[in-house]
Order: C-alpha cells, then sequence, then structure tokens
C-alpha cells in the first residue's frame, strides 16, 4: 500500500459520543494518509454530517471470530495479528541474510524487543530448516524504529545432525539493534519427563480483557493489574491469559508468534509494588526498556486455545528489573520459560522539558 491509499473497511463501523451512537456505516474507509492517523473515513451519505467532542468520541473496533470469540480493541488501533506475522516473517535477502518490512503505523515508532526476539528466531530457523529453535537468547542494543527497513545476517556458527547454533545480528541503517544466539535442535523422544506445576489463578473468562490494539489476540490479566495507574499497588507479579483468532501453520512461526508478548510484562511486574511509579510515566518521566531476553521452548501447544504467561519480577534495583516466567497450556503442560533484564531508570528532566520525542525513545 503506498501513501494516501484507501481501502474499504470489512463490516459495520459505529461511531460513538460516550454512550450516544452518532453514526454508523457499512461503507467505510480506512485509509493510512498521515494527517488521518491510521484512522477511518465515514461517508456522509450513510449518516450525513457529524460533530463531536474529541474528548469523549470513542470508536470500537469489534473482531467477532469463527470459533464464536472475539475481542474489542479501541479504535485506531496497532493492527492485526497478521501484521505482526508479517513483520516477523523475515523474508531471505542473500546468502545468510533477511529484510524485515516497514510498518506504517508509527505513532510510538519503537520496534518492541519480543518483535526483534521474534525476528531472530525466524531467521535461525529458515537458516536450519530441519531443527527447531529450543532456546533463544537476546541483547537489545539500540531502538529500532518502524518505518525503517530492519536488515538480519545469520552466522551459522555451528551446525550438526543433532543441534545447531546460529548468531544473529539485526541492524538499521547499518547501525546494530540486537544480537542474538540461537539453538536448535533436531529432535528426540522423551526419556525422562518433568515440569512445575501451574500457579493457580483465575480462569481467562473470569479476568478483563485488556486492550493492546491488536486484533486477532486476546489478552486478559488476572485482576486486570497490568495497569499503567501509579497509584496502583500490588504484589511484584502479572499473570496474562492469551489466545489468537488464527494459528499460523509453519511451526517456526508459531514459536515466533509465543515469544513476542515475553517482553511486555517485567516492567509493569517489577513497578506494581512501588507507589508513585507506573507505566504511564514510560518515556515521558521515566527511561524503561527491556535490555535483554532468554527463552527456552518446551512444546508447540495451540495458539488458539489459552496460554497462560506467570511473570513474576524477582528484582528491582540499580535502574534494572529482573522477570522470569513460564507459559503455560490451560491444562497446565509447561511449554515455555524466560527471563527478561529492563531498564528502569528516571530522566534528569522530562521527555518534553528536554524537547525529546516519547514516542522515539526508551
Amino acid at each position: 500500500m503506498t501513501m494516501g491509499d484507501q481501502f474499504p473497511i470489512k463490516g459495520r463501523v459505529s461511531a460513538w459520543d460516550g454512550e450516544t451512537l452518532i453514526a454508523e456505516s457499512e461503507a467505510a474507509i480506512a485509509t493510512d494518509r498521515v494527517e488521518a492517523n491510521g484512522g477511518i473515513l465515514i461517508p456522509s451519505a450513510d449518516g450525513s454530517l457529524i460533530s463531536h467532542d474529541p474528548e469523549a468520541l470513542r470508536i470500537e473496533v469489534e473482531d467477532r471470530w469463527p470459533n464464536g470469540g472475539g475481542t474489542t480493541n479501541r479504535f485506531p488501533r496497532w493492527g492485526d495479528v497478521d501484521d505482526l506475522l508479517r513483520l516477523i516473517d523475515v523474508q531471505p535477502a542473500g546468502d545468510g541474510a533477511f529484510t524485515g518490512p516497514t510498518y506504517g503505523d508509527i505513532r510510538r515508532n519503537v520496534v518492541e524487543g519480543g518483535q526483534l526476539l521474534a525476528m531472530s528466531m525466524v531467521a535461525a530457523a529458515k537458516s536450519a530448516p530441519d531443527k527447531r529453535v529450543v532456546n533463544a537468547h537476546i541483547v537489545l542494543e539500540r531502538p529500532a524504529v518502524f518505518d525503517k527497513p530492519i536488515d538480519i545476517t545469520v552466522d551459522r556458527q555451528r551446525v550438526g545432525r543433532q543441534f545447531a547454533t546460529l548468531s544473529v545480528r539485526a541492524t538499521q541503517g547499518g547501525k546494530p539493534v540486537s544480537s542474538s544466539l540461537i539453538l536448535l535442535d533436531h529432535g528426540s523422544p522423551d526419556l525422562i519427563t518433568g515440569q512445575i506445576a501451574m500457579p493457580k489463578v483465575k480462569a481467562p473468562e473470569d479476568c478483563p480483557a485488556h486492550d493492546f490494539g491488536l486484533l486477532g489476540r486476546d489478552v486478559r490479566f488476572v485482576n486486570g493489574d497490568y495497569d499503567p495507574d501509579p497509584d496502583r499497588i500490588g504484589p511484584p507479579e502479572l499473570h496474562c491469559w492469551i489466545r489468537h483468532r488464527d494459528a499460523p501453520k509453519e511451526l517456526y512461526l508459531q514459536q515466533a508468534l509465543l515469544a513476542q508478548p515475553v517482553t511486555h510484562f517485567t516492567i509493569a511486574a517489577a513497578m506494581l509494588p512501588h507507589p508513585g511509579f507506573g507505566e504511564a510515566q514510560a518515556h515521558y518521566t521515566l527511561s524503561t526498556g527491556v535490555l535483554t531476553a532468554t527463552l527456552a521452548l518446551h512444546g508447540e501447544p495451540d495458539l488458539t486455545d489459552w496460554l497462560l504467561y506467570t511473570n513474576p519480577a524477582i528484582h528491582a534495583g540499580r535502574g534494572l528489573a529482573q522477570g522470569q516466567g513460564h507459559v503455560f497450556t490451560r491444562d497446565g503442560r509447561l511449554v515455555a520459560s524466560y527471563t527478561v533484564q529492563a531498564m528502569i531508570r528516571d530522566f534528569a528532566a522530562s521527555a518534553n522539558e528536554s524537547g525529546l520525542d516519547s514516542t522515539r525513545i526508551m
């Protein structure tokens, strides 16, 4: 799609002013024009001219899934899981080289660490296609942006019959973005088995939905604990149920989609016990960002069924936070484990006072 393109919305669009329905249309147009900020246009033929209070207007997108599930996201939203998969599914660009595409919605023009982890895993899996990723470690060196392509190079350090070790380097505009080390395995039957128990938490049906602006992914935090409000206090842990509308057929994309959320939780969990600190301050008065993540993959779950991500922050201090996590299927099978190290630091002056763009800084 080129800048200024327009395309029809599938479904009925409703616009609300507070609790009042002010317009509906089945002929709405979505546009990527910059001035529309990823917006929609409702033709006057459906509802004549409308006026609204920008502070009170709320537009929501209802995503109804074939299995009866679905999500409701406030508009404008970031995108769809299909958009995320397109970004993660890096494409070959030469011997040991891959490219990650750009993305048009740049209201927060920083690529998340979990996306870079997922992209690195896909590049490694495509470089050793007879094996599956079992461990991935990433160091995030500098922020990447959505409006420039990401170049990825893979070094096949050792490729044996059973295991392969690959290093993956991501750059943007010739500058380093991340470095990863990926371990892949050909596979083997069980010899011994064992795992930790899944914590006892509320079922996903009893948890409030959380809007990350991503259609096709249902996210629910136990007790609604993921809250940017600095005045919300609780223990330093988050439990999050996630399921998807669809699952890609390729194993490496399934693994990447499971991996992408693991960097979402540590910073918020670490702040929870501390009054006056919350993610609402991130990139404005607090400098926050994920520095490293390590993921071990134990199984291949059904991504269209509920998965529980458990996320205690086990340490905070010296401007850093450390988190650990596990991913369980709804029936308690452990399918992944991970650790995350993140930065939580004070700006000497707020981003606005320093003349910095909060949409581009950590």
